[in-house]
């Protein structure tokens, strides 16, 4: 094959790589979600917390706040803001504390709000109330308000429709000024937003962040008002942007470190565009797969499968710097193919433990990694060599080489002394300062702490519920709870008065059980009585006699209507306000719309449906806790939940890695069959995986799963660089070549892993600390433990 041959295959090999990256990328589906990189829920606080993180409503949830103006004009953008954001499809609830509530019951369930008011549990619709009512009307009318209460009276003379709207608002509502929410030192307008994305919907929740934004630019105008944006949803955005803007300088440095380190290496400007070609492939081939076993690709997935250079990189790397004269590039990818395949087969084995631990995400990086780890390992031995240039430079003549290597020779063998640095390393791991573990995911959060400081101010102002507890009573189905959850309200007032808790809210404040609305539907007058009690109401009063015939029909269809239930909800704000509160599973769902779901008691699996009771101004969780256990409820510390989630995912991981250490010596032994040659194979990556712990530890670090996860990355390393000094025997001329070999390797390595330890992103961050760690300990223990003796020429 002639030299403009061999360019044009590989110029061929890039464009179909090009290709197969556009048809992957219009078919790839990313998720940002979390829950995919968390073992199953065991425990109610964990199964809740992984519900809540991705489709819980405290997850969608995006708070605003409008300042740098008075206070009329911050009213006047906050009323504007709202009846733009009303009208975008992003969200199903925009909330300014003005009258979005008035339009909670459509049309049809109008007549229900007689069984979702509380004003029977203590009034009867008698005459004295109604002739009570009617005068207040009469009050209304020459208030202010009266534009407001005027279209309700005909229909709602009780304004029992106000009461519902309330209900809406939060229950720690913050103070009106102009008709709309503001903090306490009235300089910033508030609003609440609910996406209908789920919080770890990025581009949702990306649409639902730019609408605010853009409609927040034209009610501006000049004014010079400043909008602050905080919540799950806006801090996701953020993260993906800055992920998005560190990637790509990062991408860039590595690509022109990349190619300049090739062509300074080899000084031919065609193998940087061939060492690309197995790393391109393997990036394509992992994506590939990934898309065709699973649903949807996570991002770290793909972010931290990418980091698969630091091992793919090596491959063209051996091959190119392994060149001799008077061999052809096939035979000497031929005489590599067992030392190269040795290290893939054991790298990948060490992955492949992850596809038994039960976590969708490491699963998906299992499948990554092994895909693109074979793919570019099989490119390097079947197809690249076919693209190198058959007459490359030696080097083994190398005069620099020679020198460094004769200096290298004279260093003495490190016997007993890894044996005194295995254990400082140990004791330095294991009784270093603090704790040794993180299982705190919100240290995870790149989330800048004036970011984390605002959304707290925000959450305070506008009375949001505590985050870290919750209240929950389970139950055979919604019915069930939502009695219980009444019943447990007089206790709630206690502690309201104690101070225990400031305020708390549940799902019976929207939907009231079947029970109670029986209840108020009863102490519904007949429309015969009613009829003469509003009569007598109306003749001391200047309404005409037939301005109620609506109120009528309302109440005379309330009193034969059946219980509102959930499903009856769909479509209107109280479904949104409920579905954060009410939580079931399809099976008591399903048992809940039989025919004889209050008689069917041997169906009863206590558990299927949840009510949430969240508290605001929690001051005295263990008051608030023992009196939710003498009424059957449970305070559920969702902090508490996600650090055991955060054990249960590193024990599997854990012992992921104790399988994946025996399987990948058994590998070693059945390649090389020489207990000295194994020893001084496995040495240097164990040693050195000591070591990355000491180094972490002893500079305050707190591991975390991703530390975990980069350790076998670090040892796939360690293991080439390893086998190779191995591959090279006491044949002086090879120990040359290989040492040139894992110089390049371990500088490409060291450039990409070292860039992203300078990164703002904790799991970025925390792989490439690990990494470089890695490649400096391996490489120079490999160097002093797995060299042979030198044989000079």
């Amino acid at each position: 094959m002639t030299a403009r041959l061999r360019l044009v295959c590989a110029l061929l090999w890039l464009l179909v790589l090009l290709l197969a990256g556009w048809w992957i990328g219009a078919r790839l589906q990313l998720t940002g979600d979390l829950r995919k990189f968390m073992p199953d829920a065991q425990t109610p606080a964990q199964k809740l917390l992984i519900d809540e993180l991705g489709e819980g409503p405290g997850s969608r949830l995006l708070l605003i706040a409008l300042s740098g103006a008075d206070a009329r004009t911050l009213a006047m953008q906050s009323q504007a803001l709202h009846a733009k954001l009303v009208a975008q499809s992003a969200f199903s609830l925009i909330a300014n504390g003005g009258d979005e509530g008035l339009e909670a019951i459509p049309a049809r369930l109008r007549p229900y709000r007689y069984l979702l008011s509380p004003t029977l549990d203590t009034q009867a619709f008698d005459q004295a109330y109604l002739r009570d009512a009617l005068d207040a009307r009469v009050q209304d009318l020459g208030s202010p308000a009266a534009a407001l209460i005027e279209p309700l009276i005909g229909a709602d003379p009780t304004l029992e429709t106000l009461k519902i709207a309330e209900a809406l608002q939060p229950a720690q509502a913050p103070q009106r000024q102009h008709g709309v929410w503001f903090d306490r030192d009235s300089k910033r307008a508030l609003l609440v937003a609910q996406t209908h994305a789920a919080g770890f919907d990025p581009s949702g929740q990306q649409a639902a962040v730019d609408a605010i934004h853009d409609a927040f630019a034209q009610v501006r105008g000049d004014s010079g008002t400043q909008l602050l944006l905080s919540g799950p949803g806006a801090f996701s955005v953020e993260i993906g942007g800055r992920t998005q803007r560190e990637a790509q300088w990062i991408g860039i440095v590595d690509t022109i470190g990349l190619v300049l380190l090739l062509w300074i290496a080899y000084r031919n400007w065609k193998m940087p565009l061939l060492g690309v070609l197995p790393l391109a492939s393997a990036g394509l081939a992992g994506l590939a797969a990934v898309a065709v076993l699973f649903e949807g690709v996570h991002g770290i997935t793909v972010a931290f499968g990418f980091t698969l250079i630091g091992v793919v990189q090596d491959y063209p790397i051996h091959l190119f710097s392994h060149q001799r004269p008077g061999v052809m590039p096939v035979g000497n990818a031929r005489a590599l193919w067992p030392t190269l395949a040795t290290g893939v087969a054991s790298t990948c084995i060490a992955y492949l433990t992850f596809l038994f631990s039960g976590v969708d995400g490491l699963q998906q990086l299992a499948v990554f990694t092994i895909a693109g780890l074979a793919t570019a390992a099989l490119a390097t031995r079947f197809l690249l060599p076919a693209l190198v240039d058959p007459a490359p430079r030696d080097f083994a003549d190398s005069r620099f080489l020679a020198r460094l290597w004769a200096r290298i020779a004279r260093l003495p063998r490190p016997r007993w002394s890894l044996l005194v640095i295995a254990a400082i390393a140990l004791a330095t791991a294991v009784f270093a300062p603090g704790a040794f573990w993180q299982n705190d995911l919100a240290k995870l959060t790149p989330v800048p702490a004036d970011a984390l400081a605002l959304d707290a101010q925000l959450r305070e102002a506008l009375g949001a519920p505590d985050v870290r507890y919750v209240l929950t009573v389970r139950g055979r189905d919604a019915e069930t709870v939502l009695q219980a959850s009444e019943k447990l309200r007089p206790e709630l007032d206690q502690l309201v008065a104690e101070r225990a808790i400031a305020g708390y809210d549940y799902a019976a404040r929207y939907l009231p059980s079947a029970a109670t609305q029986r209840a108020r539907q009863q102490k519904l007058p007949d429309a015969a009585t009613l009829k003469a009690d509003l009569d007598a109401a109306v003749a001391s009063s200047p309404f005409r006699a037939d301005a109620f015939d609506a109120f009528l029909a309302d109440v005379a269809a309330a009193r034969n209507a059946p219980p509102l239930t959930r499903r009856d909800l769909d479509g209107t704000p109280l479904a949104t306000s409920v579905a954060g509160l009410l939580l079931e599973t399809p099976d008591a769902v399903a048992r809940e719309a039989g025919p004889h779901r209050e008689t069917r008691q041997d169906e009863a699996n206590d558990g299927n449906a949840t009510a949430l009771v969240s508290l605001s101004g929690l001051a005295d969780p263990a008051a608030v806790a023992t009196a939710a256990r003498l009424h059957g409820a449970q305070l559920l510390d969702l902090k508490a939940a996600s650090e055991s989630l955060v054990v249960a995912y590193r024990e599997r991981v854990l012992a992921a890695l104790a399988i994946a250490a025996l399987l990948l010596a058994a590998t070693v032994w059945i390649a090389l069959r020489q207990p000295r040659r194994v020893l001084r194979v496995l040495l240097p990556m164990a040693l050195t995986t000591l070591l990355i712990l000491a180094v972490l530890r002893g500079f305050g670090v707190e591991l975390t799963l991703f530390h975990l996860v980069a350790l076998i990355l670090a040892a796939g390393l360690g293991l080439d660089y390893a086998l190779f000094f191995d591959h090279a025997g006491d044949d002086y001329a090879d120990q040359l070549r290989t040492l040139h070999a894992l110089i390049v390797c371990s500088l490409m390595t060291l450039l990409v892993f070292a860039l992203l330890a300078l990164s703002s992103i904790p799991v970025l961050r925390a792989i490439g600390t690990t990494v470089t760690i890695g490649v400096l300990g391996n490489f120079v223990l490999a160097l002093l433990v797995s060299r042979r003796v030198v044989r000079t020429q």
